[in-house]
């Protein structure tokens, strides 16, 4: 079900990208990855798997929760505008367009010349990035029920908050192992190929995901309502906080950085040679 989600909600993105309800998501995967989705049958195909498929998925994840449906009262509903505004809010935000100060041509071809060897905070967050990625996938497969003796030494040592019944920390770490994760895998090429302006956007939304979601869950790990067997252990409650204190504080450094110098992902320069030398 999570995979065939995600892979409808791509193919969704694909068709309105393609067909110019939004830009600057997919335009690396359809010139490097699947080009034939451009013809008239490939969007077809995405559409028909982001809207049909997708509602299937959905349909399918009510007969999944079937059970719990006596659970949800009609003030549920009240959550619904919380669910659209932001997402109408998002679209606003990322069709208008950015008035960016006017940097010196000077300026951002030196900055988009720099290899990443010489660009010693790129290369200490694409560490951070790499190592992310690992701990999302690794805390995405032991929900799933990882087999493998360190998930099963982890879990109970570590975050046995992950197998709390409520579920809420196992539905959050597979929406980070399923959304999260392409974008830390994407940062990584925004950070070695020059010119990747929707770093700017993204970087900052992601870390008020990340920090959102960080807080509830390393709170709930050790909050006094959360049941103790499911808390953090004692002996390992510094080892806890510092691991998820690095993965959180990481994303916000990682916007901050685009925030401070955003030359590196300035599509194009915005003023010439010329022009920066009539100022001077």
């Amino acid at each position: 079900f999570a995979i065939f989600s995600f892979t409808s909600v791509i193919d969704l993105i694909i068709w309105l990208e393609e067909d110019g309800y939004i830009s600057g998501f997919m335009e690396f995967y359809m010139k490097e990855g699947e080009p034939y989705l451009r013809t008239a049958h490939g969007m077809l195909i995405c559409l028909w798997d982001g809207t049909v498929h997708y509602l299937l998925y959905l349909v399918m994840l009510a007969a999944i929760a079937r059970k719990y449906g006596t659970e949800i009262r009609p003030a549920f509903i009240l959550n619904i505008p919380y669910l659209f505004l932001p997402v109408w809010a998002g679209i606003r935000i990322f069709t208008t367009s950015h008035a960016f100060p006017k940097f010196p041509a000077e300026t951002v071809v030196a900055s988009q010349s720099k290899g990443i060897f010489q660009r010693p905070l790129d290369m200490f967050l694409i560490l951070y990035l790499l190592g992310a990625i690992l701990f999302t996938l690794f805390r995405g497969l032991l929900v799933l029920d990882c087999p493998t003796d360190s998930c099963f030494t982890y879990i109970y040592q570590y975050e046995p908050y992950l197998r709390d019944p409520s579920a809420y920390s196992k539905v959050q770490m597979l929406v980070n192992m399923f959304y999260l994760l392409p974008f830390l895998c994407m940062s990584i090429y925004g950070l070695l190929i020059p010119g990747c302006f929707w770093m700017l956007d993204w970087t900052l939304v992601f870390a008020g995901a990340v920090a959102q979601a960080q807080f509830a869950h390393m709170g709930s790990s050790v909050y006094h309502r959360t049941p103790y067997t499911y808390r953090v252990p004692q002996e390992s409650w510094w080892e806890f906080m510092i691991l998820n204190a690095v993965y959180t504080l990481g994303m916000q450094m990682l916007a901050y950085r685009c925030y401070r110098n955003p030359t590196f992902f300035i599509k194009g320069t915005t003023e010439t040679v010329e022009e920066g030398k009539k100022q001077n």
